[in-house]
């Protein structure tokens, strides 16, 4: 009999303790209750959820209550690309504002066996490490070629090759990651006017004789490439190029002729006149694998 009452004692208790639970949590859901816009719900729903922060926001949610606010455009999310601008609109009923890609450009072009000056780096395998060491490598500007950009980039598009950063325009899609570990702020985003822009490969402000003293194709200042293009100019002994200005169908030859380094080049995917002009060359009759891993790409050479 005393267990029987004891067991009913006890299913009562936690009956009793259930309901008031679900009572404090009831009051605590409408108390604290935060209402969401349907729209920004769906706005996160179209976003492809990569949280990059190329946007400028921290993450998808925190762009997707901006854009329905009002207070940032449709088209700033670069890995959805247009189509996701386009169904951002279509939620708002907004039109979508023609924009460009942007995507990442390495202001340096020295391989490794082009950099002078060079010393064995034994610390930190990384570039904000090596960016506090006087000395690793002459130019004090260039790449430094230790990976922060390749492990930042959520989208396998930046790789260090032979000392240097190099971008893969079939995957890069401007999230800007690179750009912000990168401690040289050599990095930077370029309106794509096309499929190949012409880039300043360079990022070196000293004067020609210290410049040839430390990389064998950095840019000198000489100016012969400002006088042959309109659209370039000099900022200090480095061309700078006004993408605002820029032409992809203006003629650069004579500025490429009248350049005596390699600082000078086209960056981005190959246009069918530049297949065309190499479909001539006739390929090996066996091509060797060229087998790499990833600890190639982080190699501590300056």
């Amino acid at each position: 009999m005393l267990s029987t009452l004891t067991i009913t004692l006890a299913a009562a208790v936690l009956a009793i303790l259930a309901v008031g639970m679900a009572y404090v949590l009831g009051w605590a859901n409408r108390a604290f209750h935060v209402h969401v816009d349907p729209k920004v719900e769906s706005v996160i729903d179209a976003l492809p959820g990569a949280n990059c922060g190329g946007c400028g926001y921290v993450g998808c949610s925190e762009y997707a209550e901006a854009v329905v606010r009002g207070e940032a455009p449709v088209n700033l999310c670069a890995p959805g690309g247009p189509s996701c601008a386009g169904a951002l609109a279509a939620i708002l009923g907004v039109s979508v504002e023609v924009s460009l890609p942007y995507r990442a450009v390495v202001h340096c072009a020295a391989r490794r066996h082009q950099r002078l000056g060079r010393t064995e780096y034994h610390g930190e395998m990384t570039c904000t490490a090596a960016n506090l060491v006087a000395g690793v490598q002459g130019c004090t500007y260039g790449c430094l070629g230790f990976g922060d950009c390749t492990r930042a980039c959520p989208y396998d598009a930046i790789h260090v090759i032979d000392g240097l950063a190099t971008v893969d325009y079939d995957k890069c899609v401007g999230c800007k990651n690179c750009a912000r570990v990168c401690p040289r702020n050599i990095i930077t985003m370029v309106p794509f006017k096309a499929e190949r822009m012409v880039v300043i490969a360079c990022s070196n402000q000293d004067f020609g004789p210290e410049v040839k003293a430390v990389c064998e194709v950095g840019c000198i200042g000489c100016q012969a490439c400002t006088r042959q293009c309109p659209v370039m100019n000099m900022e200090g002994n480095l061309p700078i190029i006004n993408y605002d200005s820029y032409d992809h169908n203006a003629d650069f030859g004579g500025a490429f002729q009248k350049c005596p380094r390699e600082s000078l080049t086209y960056v981005g995917k190959p246009t069918k006149k530049d297949l065309a002009a190499v479909a001539d060359e006739e390929l090996p009759e066996r091509i060797e694998a060229d087998f790499k891993t990833t600890v190639d790409d982080t190699e501590w050479w300056g």
